[in-house]
């Protein structure tokens, strides 16, 4: 109630803060040099403020909304999902010096093996007109004396209810990074005791960075589907700074032929 009331008195008094400038603009036409002079003062005063908010209001809503879902699906999707990392605020948002194992957040996790850690990473705050996700990745890597550099995202329940040999599994990314590198997918099913593995290369050269992992060529048991997982593997990252802007997947039936 008390935030309603001090609702209603704020609109109040901007509505009259309104009229009195416009009284004041009215006026400045004619009104003396020294009223003139003090109107002035008293609005360069305001406008200053007025700049500030207008500034950061502009600033955030040009950004993409925390929380957007928004992913471009191809024809016939029937399950879409941007993981937590790309989505919203972590708990810890960087990390340096990271070690062999490192729980990003909640669903991703980094692994590398080398004895000593001279790895630093960061969830940033996507700005790019062209960005859809709220959030990116940056890992900033320097010297690098390890065999494998690996962040495994776990897909949720959803993306193995009712998975079949007839789904295509499609994994979009948008990357950057200081120089080339690789960068491969590798796609894990387990089904009872077995982990079934595809992997695929990252067409980074290429404009869309997409991959699909067709099921109907793996030997997955569809009635003992647990969960999946997929590994982001980066092939020589030395010195370099590399930026995942967005990641997304999504699931859709292979065409009837």
């Amino acid at each position: 109630m008390a935030g309603l009331f001090a609702g209603m008195i704020d609109k109040i008094l901007h509505r009259r803060v309104l009229r009195r400038w416009g009284l004041v603009a009215d006026q400045a036409g004619t009104a003396d040099i020294e009223t003139l002079r003090g109107a002035r003062t008293r609005a360069r005063a305001l406008r200053r403020n007025l700049d500030r908010v207008i500034y950061q209001a502009d600033h955030r809503l040009a950004l993409p909304v925390i929380g957007s879902n928004i992913i471009r699906k191809p024809m016939g999707t029937d399950w879409a999902w941007r993981p937590d990392l790309w989505k919203g605020p972590i708990p810890v948002p960087g990390f340096s010096s990271v070690p062999g194992k490192a729980q990003i957040c909640d669903g991703t996790t980094l692994f590398h093996d080398c004895r000593r850690s001279e790895l630093t990473v960061r969830q940033i705050r996507n700005t790019r007109e062209a960005d859809i996700a709220p959030f990116g990745f940056r890992m900033d890597v320097f010297r690098f004396d390890g065999s494998f550099l690996s962040l495994v995202v776990d897909l949720p329940e959803d993306a193995a209810r009712g998975l079949k040999q007839k789904h295509l599994i499609r994994l979009d990314a948008i990357v950057e990074m200081e120089k080339p590198l690789e960068i491969f997918a590798r796609l894990n099913i387990k089904h009872g005791p077995n982990v079934e593995q595809i992997v695929r290369e990252l067409p980074l050269n290429e404009e869309e960075v997409m991959v699909e992992f067709d099921l109907a060529y793996s030997k997955m048991n569809e009635k003992r589907v647990e969960r999946l997982w997929v590994d982001l593997i980066f092939e020589g990252p030395e010195m370099n700074q590399i930026i995942l802007r967005d990641v997304t997947f999504s699931r859709r039936p292979r065409a009837e032929l």
